[in-house]
């Protein structure tokens, strides 16, 4: 590659990158990623059984993980 082209990319990138990181500064100081709302609101209208249901899925998630686990193991053999 000639040096003119690597002085250009390396010079957009540069930008793009400059650009991109003034977004996220301009995005954390006016309060873009703000959102207490969102928790707040799920927490009030979350009723009781889809606790329970997302309870049941952590512990299927569990065994499955366990369950694989202990397939591995009975299925070992170590090299001879």
């Amino acid at each position: 590659m000639s040096d003119n082209i690597i002085i250009l990319m390396l010079g957009i990138s540069t930008a793009l990158g400059a650009f991109g990181l003034f977004a996220l500064i301009w995005g954390i100081k006016t309060g873009q990623f703000d959102d207490q709302e969102k928790f707040l609101g799920s927490a009030k209208f979350d009723t009781e059984d889809d606790y329970k249901a997302a309870i049941k899925l952590e512990q299927k998630k569990k065994e499955a993980i366990a369950k694989k686990k202990k397939e591995r193991e009975k299925n070992y053999k170590p090299a001879d």
